[in-house]
């Protein structure tokens, strides 16, 4: 869906007059989390009253879309707000699911751990990915700056498919932190090494929490980055949320 579709129905949303409770709470829930599940084969997390008048926002393991009370409209894109210095609305929403959510996979990362650590990001990444093996690169520029960088695993050609085989490799491995080091480098990773590297769950989190795009940096606060951030760079915005 184009920019300009997405505001025309937004704007359409907007305008439709809907009659609120006069509390936040949500009589047709399960209706509405029934109907997004057998039309759009999604699994609804949550449902909220959002901050537009008459539309409620639902999030799902395809990350946040939102539905009209009557559950006829549905909208999927970022919510801005005009008065708050153009605030993604859509972000902040999965902010605070991000971080709770995360908190479940902490076994599963590979953790490049700083010295001196002063702040930890999780990233969702793929060992085609050329920004990520940028980012890779820098590590020790990151860990210098107090940064803790851990891993999940986002492959980009989905699961199954050979990237993720090769991911699972990795994260099966007797050094796990060397041998994704091997992979960014360009060296060949070896498929024999077998275990339940749980590669298909980190994807489908990465789906659920908006990532459509490797690296992802999610910040301590849930913020999250779409994108490689330069070490300085992503220091700054890490000292911003503080």
């Amino acid at each position: 869906m184009n920019f300009t579709r997405a505001l025309t129905l937004l704007c359409a949303l907007v305008v439709t007059p809907f009659t609120m409770a006069a509390n936040n709470s949500i009589d047709n829930s399960e209706q509405l989390k029934q109907k997004l599940a057998s039309t759009l084969s999604v699994e609804v997390q949550s449902l909220n009253v959002s901050q537009i008048p008459g539309l409620y926002e639902a999030i799902t393991d395809r990350g946040v879309l939102y539905i009209s009370q009557d559950g006829s409209k549905l909208f999927h894109g970022n919510l801005y707000d005009l008065d708050n210095g153009m605030k993604n609305l859509t972000e902040a929403a999965l902010a605070g699911p991000r971080v709770e959510m995360i908190k479940q996979f902490e076994p599963n990362m590979l953790v490049y751990k700083a010295k001196d650590e002063k702040h930890v990001v999780t990233v969702f990444t793929d060992i085609t990915c050329g920004y990520c093996r940028k980012l890779h690169n820098q590590m020790g520029e990151y860990n210098d700056l107090g940064i803790t960088v851990r891993y999940l695993a986002f492959p980009r050609q989905g699961v199954p498919s050979k990237n993720a085989n090769d991911m699972a490799a990795i994260w099966c491995s007797a050094d796990p932190l060397k041998a994704m080091t091997d992979a960014k480098g360009g060296k060949l990773v070896d498929t024999a090494k077998n275990c339940d590297a749980n590669i298909s769950q980190q994807y489908n989190l990465g789906q659920t929490l908006g990532v459509n795009g490797t690296p992802a940096i999610v910040l301590e606060d849930g913020t999250m980055i779409p994108g490689y951030q330069p070490p300085e760079q992503l220091l700054q915005a890490l000292e911003r949320v503080q």
